[in-house]
C-alpha cells in the first residue's frame, strides 16, 4: 500500500521549479514509489562553498524541498498545508561535482506532524549526508494572510 494521498506526478513537480530555488540550483524530482520519493541537485559553482565542495546549505535546501513535497503528497490539501518545523543534517563527506541524489522516506506520519529521514548520495553512491525533517501539518483555517 502506498503511503501517498496524491500520486506524484514528477512532471508536475518539476514544473514547480520555474523562478523558485529550485530552479536556480537545478534541483529535479526523479522518481517515487511506494515508501519513498527521490530528487536531485545539481554540484557545480552554484552550489559549491569557496573550496569547491557542495555547499551544507545546498544540500539542505535539497532535503528540505524533498521532505516537504513528500509532506504535501501525504496531506488532504483540501483542509491542511505543511510547514517546516526543524531541519538538520549531518554532512558525511564532500561532493565536488555531478549530482547529488536523495531520498525521503518517512519515519512519522501523524495527525499534526511528519518527520523524514532523508539520505543523500553521490553519483559514487556514497553516502554524503543524512538529514531529518519535521513538518506541521496546518488546518487550512489556520493559515496566516499572505505578506
Amino acid at each position: 500500500m502506498s503511503l501517498w494521498r496524491t500520486t506524484p506526478d514528477l512532471q508536475a513537480l518539476n514544473n514547480l521549479r520555474k523562478n523558485t530555488i529550485n530552479e536556480a540550483l537545478d534541483v529535479r524530482f526523479d522518481a517515487f514509489d511506494d515508501e519513498s520519493i527521490t530528487a536531485s541537485i545539481v554540484v557545480d559553482s552554484r552550489t559549491h562553498q569557496p573550496y569547491g565542495l557542495l555547499h551544507g546549505g545546498a544540500s539542505v535546501v535539497l532535503a528540505e524541498t524533498l521532505g516537504s513535497t513528500a509532506s504535501y503528497l501525504c496531506i488532504d490539501s483540501s483542509k491542511f498545508y505543511c510547514v517546516g518545523l526543524e531541519v538538520n543534517a549531518n554532512h558525511l563527506r564532500g561532493v565536488r561535482s555531478g549530482r547529488v541524489t536523495a531520498v525521503a522516506r518517512p519515519v512519522h506520519l501523524g495527525r499534526t506532524t511528519h518527520v523524514w529521514d532523508i539520505r543523500l548520495s553521490g553519483d559514487d553512491g556514497k553516502p554524503s549526508c543524512i538529514s531529518r525533517l519535521t513538518m506541521a501539518i496546518v488546518p487550512l483555517g489556520n493559515m496566516p494572510p499572505p505578506v
